[in-house]
């Protein structure tokens, strides 16, 4: 074939991420570059990589130059609490206060002060909040991303959350994977009986799973919310369902979640701060990929984050998310949670590209499809102004993307949007 829909020609240095699977422990520090390279594009798929060379001679209705500017895989971004009421920005003074998080509570704030927006917005009005955060998201480079709910803690707020992320779906230009997180905290009507809100959350699978409104199955398992005992029962029940798994883990203190996941054979394990050393080896043999959340660390004044550099060495597939919710980590830049990797992580642009794309689409249950840039993949591409790969995790607090393709379409150009996405 040497026509073609769109030609990306004169790529300085393009990242494939080609491979099998999620790129486990060693195999995370080695970054195959191709440079002076040429992508062709047809019928919204990637059907050409090769030189600049190998395409002389090619023909296309349309040719973009990159000019010698970084092209990579359209980002992922495995964990989010895309859909909520209200924000909580009055709460980061009381914070800088020294305000303890259960005094915060007590005041009225706090992840309950967001369930209460949350329940008293309309479906248009979560939608209209969510598109934004959205169309944000997908300004800084990210094509797929995970969405949770969560702040109901109820019936008919939890399934309200879910179709939003099911009508985002359908009318927005990214792929969205939609997570029931309805076990996200205890309610106040619950605080002395937690297993019968567990039970209460648990009637709600069979609509959810009738309605296809999520995908995933996830619960906050930590001190003060749910036990690991609790935590299993409840991910048991899903999986029986035939719902796959994901869990909130050890983000501090280390109970177990960790190797809870294992156990269960989860997705993926998401914060892991807390995780043991037993947990840590146990991820390194199993298939669940480590979430890493380095930004939620970051916004809540924390001196301990995840053992990244531990985990790579033992062989663990480490992925990278904002966890971008309204109380501790109100970001939708993947680009900054990058640089947050490298200087608080410790990790290599190597193990970052990695743990953005690829590991992160195997996160969500989406490797084969998000991720890398190969033959017959969808063409889900960025454009950078950048150099190379090291510059955008170096470079921190700036928006880097030049071009974003979904499926081949340019939803995204430097200075504004090109697509039917709303910015309102």
């Amino acid at each position: 074939m040497s026509h073609f829909d769109t030609l990306i020609t004169n790529i300085g240095q393009l990242l494939t991420m080609e491979g099998n699977g999620p790129a486990k422990g060693e195999q995370m520090k080695t970054l195959p570059v191709l440079e002076n390279a040429v992508i062709g594009l047809k019928d919204e798929k990637i059907a050409f990589i090769g030189t600049n060379e190998e395409a002389e001679g090619f023909r296309a209705a349309q040719v973009i130059d990159a000019n010698g500017k970084l092209v990579t895989p359209g980002l992922v971004d495995p964990h989010t609490h895309l859909v909520f009421g209200g924000s909580r920005e009055h709460e980061l003074a009381l914070k800088q206060q020294g305000v303890p998080y259960l005094e915060i509570l007590k005041r009225g704030g706090g992840i309950l002060s967001t369930v209460r927006a949350t329940r008293a917005a309309s479906e248009e009005e979560l939608f209209a909040k969510a598109k934004f955060h959205l169309n944000r998201m997908l300004s800084y480079g990210v094509t797929t991303v995970e969405a949770k709910s969560g702040y109901g803690l109820d019936e008919e707020t939890e399934l309200k959350q879910l179709r939003v992320v099911q009508r985002l779906q359908q009318e927005h230009p990214m792929d969205l994977v939609s997570t029931f997180l309805g076990a996200h905290a205890i309610p106040l009507e619950y605080k002395d009986n937690p297993d019968e809100f567990l039970a209460r959350m648990a009637t709600l699978l069979h609509t959810i799973q009738k309605e296809e409104l999520a995908e995933f199955v996830d619960i906050f398992c930590e001190t003060g919310v749910f036990t690991v005992e609790q935590s299993r029962a409840f991910l048991q029940a899903a999986k029986f369902l035939g719902f796959a798994v994901k869990i909130h883990a050890d983000e501090i203190d280390p109970l177990g979640g960790t190797e809870l996941a294992v156990e269960l054979g989860a997705v993926s394990g998401d914060h892991l701060v807390g995780a043991s050393d037993v947990g840590i080896a146990q991820l390194a043999k199993s298939n669940t990929i480590a979430v890493l959340l380095p930004g939620t660390s970051f916004y809540l004044g924390k001196e301990k984050y995840a053992r990244a550099r531990d985990m790579i060495e033992a062989g663990v597939a480490v992925a990278l998310a904002t966890d971008f919710n309204p109380g501790s980590s109100p970001t939708e830049n993947l680009q900054l949670i990058m640089s947050l990797a490298a200087l608080k992580l410790n990790m290599t642009p190597e193990e970052i590209w990695h743990a953005v794309t690829v590991n992160a689409a195997y996160a969500i249950n989406r490797g084969e499809e998000a991720g890398r840039i190969a033959i017959g993949r969808k063409a889900d591409i960025v454009i950078w102004d950048a150099p190379n790969y090291a510059y955008i995790p170096y470079h921190y607090g700036v928006n880097h993307v030049h071009t974003v393709l979904k499926e081949g379409k340019a939803v995204v150009k430097k200075g504004g949007y090109d697509v039917n996405v709303s910015l309102s």
